[in-house]
């Protein structure tokens, strides 16, 4: 009852307005300078003696009054009780002896009959009753409120961890109890009045201070220590979140008290390397460059790397409205925040009309190409392979050709892994679209042809991480297509640096392949997720599967139309390392320009007439070693054949294989 009278008085006092509590903070500033002048003066006379000499009292009417002056002047009822910190002594100080000085002044002016140590006696009670009078509120409130906040424990007592702690002990989001370090330097001391304990005795810390959360606060370490830590804390049945790194905290984008889920990054313990400042600009510095599909994950961030190494121009080449609208905003904002001076031009267009972005090149003069347009997801583009392959492959041919016709010096085309040893329509399109590139590269000496493979990236569109974490906040369950199911990652930035740099050791027609460090399972990267939640893994046979509380299940749905367990970067062994640490370039075989031509020629007529069947044959004919898995899902092919029931479903193997048998006949070439 009485904790919550002192809660319900504490809430009024602070529910006041700002002008009431400066009004209030006056009267009690004018009453405690008064009990000062009083204790001081009994304090020096042993006794009341002065209470009956009204002359004295002479102070109560100028000092007070002036001293209060002094308090406004100095902005002493400026500042927020319950935010208060030891910054406020200094002001305060310097009040109070403002006041005691004005004391000493009024006594010698008006010959009162004030002793000369009261005025030092009356400065430090006042000292100690104005401001403890201020800090015992604060402390009042800390203690009644912020209690009801969730407790949490900083991994980190650097300046990251104590900043942190500063912050969220004003905030309304967290209560910091306790830190954890591994420098045993700091084990057993306090940063910022909380103390510093050792990791290895987590679990009694969580266990003493009731924590609800484990938020990391190391934003310098590497992706790799990190990852050996949430390994660690992945145990315990509690969540962890962490701040943001230390480069969008010096570049302003983010705030020290962001709190964030755990990034994929620290999960996979992979560090980026220093890109070369001299590969980097090497294609791009004071020459106009493209970049086709600007508006997707990697053309966008391929945007922002280019656009700091200050070409003479950006063109911006998108075929959605609202992608190229959304890339010219962001880019826009990029250049004012640091101060870039980069034309922006947004061209709206597809790859596929050659007539149109050679003209586009012309009129601008395009000197660097980075080919990045290109439709990416398999289970769409098994289900759409028209558009697919008119897109990836005939687009990439248009593109290619227009540079070629415009002079263009660097053509760069973004691929992946998945051309490599293809099952799906998309990774046979992507690997079409590097013979194009391969073949001509041998027909002429005008631009220079290269292609740069890697496999997913971190926050893409489609990208599995966002639908985790949406699935594990709606509790589950986690789906995944296998169990077994393996694929390599690397964040978009660094995909985006390592293309530029590969580009520029380019010498004509090079294969380059990116280091992506170890495949990850997929089911092992959904159960770190659970864990770090603070949630347990429950496994479960179908999507309609339920779960105690606090379990999240993972639900295999398996294998899409054209997926593959695994995912490889090379065809064969030909590989040699370049200058740069993480880009290998492959010696691949390809087809010359006349022979792929004609191959070429039957592709377009298929698309033209629609052909789904036609132009699978043409796909498993050409040096693609494509090898589906499943008979054709095109949705409008299944209308038209009756055939819709396989949508989902693959067809047996002996199905598959008679299949396979037939459209591998050899193909008339005109």
């Amino acid at each position: 009852m009485l904790r919550l009278y002192k809660s319900s008085a504490i809430d009024f006092l602070f529910r006041l307005s700002r002008r009431q509590k400066r009004q209030l903070q006056m009267l009690a500033d004018a009453a405690l300078l008064a009990f000062s002048f009083c204790m001081a003066m009994v304090l020096r006379l042993d006794g009341w003696s002065f209470y009956y000499k009204n002359t004295d009292w002479i102070f109560l009417l100028t000092t007070i009054p002036l001293s209060l002056c002094i308090f406004i002047r100095l902005g002493f009822y400026r500042a927020v009780v319950r935010y208060m910190t030891h910054r406020m002594i200094e002001p305060l100080m310097l009040g109070v002896m403002t006041s005691a000085l004005c004391l000493a002044l009024i006594s010698y002016l008006f010959h009162l009959s004030v002793p000369r140590s009261v005025p030092f006696i009356y400065a430090m009670i006042a000292i100690l009753t104005i401001g403890g009078v201020r800090f015992i509120l604060r402390a009042l409130y800390m203690s009644l409120h912020l209690q009801s906040k969730p407790r949490v424990l900083l991994y980190g007592a650097g300046s990251a961890g104590r900043q942190l702690a500063a912050s969220l002990e004003h905030g309304q989001d967290y209560l910091p109890v306790a830190f954890l370090d591994d420098s045993p330097t700091l084990q057993g001391t306090y940063m910022q009045g909380i103390k510093v304990y050792s990791p290895c005795d987590i679990k009694k810390v969580i266990e003493l201070h009731e924590a609800e959360k484990i938020l990391l606060a190391m934003p310098s370490q590497s992706h790799a220590r990190r990852r050996e830590i949430l390994i660690k804390l992945e145990t315990l049945d509690i969540p962890v979140q962490t701040i943001p790194g230390v480069a969008d905290l010096v570049s302003g984008k983010a705030k020290i008290n962001e709190i964030l889920d755990v990034a994929v990054e620290d999960l996979l313990g992979r560090d980026a390397t220093a890109p070369s400042g001299s590969l980097m600009c090497s294609k791009i510095s004071g020459k106009v460059v493209m970049v086709t599909g600007a508006g997707g994950s990697i053309g966008s961030e391929l945007c922002r790397q280019i656009i700091r190494q200050q070409p003479s121009q950006l063109l911006l080449l998108e075929v959605s409205e609202f992608g190229l609208y959304s890339i010219e905003q962001d880019l826009k904002q990029v250049s004012s925040s640091e101060g870039l001076n980069v034309p922006i031009k947004a061209l709206l267009g597809s790859v596929q009309k050659g007539a149109t972005i050679e003209s586009m090149m012309r009129s601008f003069n395009v000197q660097t190409v980075y080919h990045a347009a290109a439709y990416k997801h398999v289970p769409i583009v098994e289900h759409n392979i028209i558009e697919g392959v008119s897109n990836n492959i005939i687009g990439t041919l248009q593109t290619a050709k227009a540079a070629i016709n415009a002079n263009v010096e660097t053509f760069v085309l973004v691929s992946t892994d998945k051309a490599v040893r293809p099952t799906n329509v998309m990774g046979a399109t992507k690997r079409m679209a590097e013979l194009v590139c391969q073949a001509l590269a041998d027909t002429q000496t005008t631009t220079t042809f290269s292609m740069v493979r890697f496999g997913n990236v971190l926050g893409s569109s489609g990208s599995v991480v966002p639908l985790f974490r949406q699935q594990i906040k709606d509790g589950g369950p986690v789906t995944i297509t296998h169990p077994d199911i393996t694929r390599y990652f690397m964040t978009i930035p660094e995909a985006a640096q390592l293309v530029i740099q590969a580009g520029a050791m380019a010498k004509g027609g090079d294969v380059f392949v990116l280091d992506m460090g170890e495949p990850v399972k997929i089911a092992d990267l959904a159960k770190h997720l659970i864990r770090l939640s603070g949630l347990d893994v429950a496994e479960a046979s179908s999507t309609n599967s339920r779960n105690r509380s606090g379990e999240i299940a993972l639900v295999y749905t398996g294998l899409r139309p054209g997926e593959k367990l695994y995912e490889e970067l090379l065809i064969g062994d030909n590989v040699e390392p370049t200058n740069h640490p993480r880009i290998m370039t492959a010696q691949e075989v390809y087809w010359p320009w006349p022979q792929l031509e004609r191959l070429l020629c039957e592709l377009t007529d298929a698309c033209t007439a629609g052909n789904a069947e036609t132009i699978r044959k043409i796909l498993l004919q050409a040096p693609l070693t494509y090898q589906p898995q499943c008979g054709i899902v095109d949705l409008v092919w299944q209308k038209l054949n009756g055939t819709e029931h396989d949508t989902t479903q693959y067809p047996a193997p002996k199905i598959i294989g008679r299949a396979l048998q037939e459209l591998k006949e050899p193909l008339a070439v005109h």
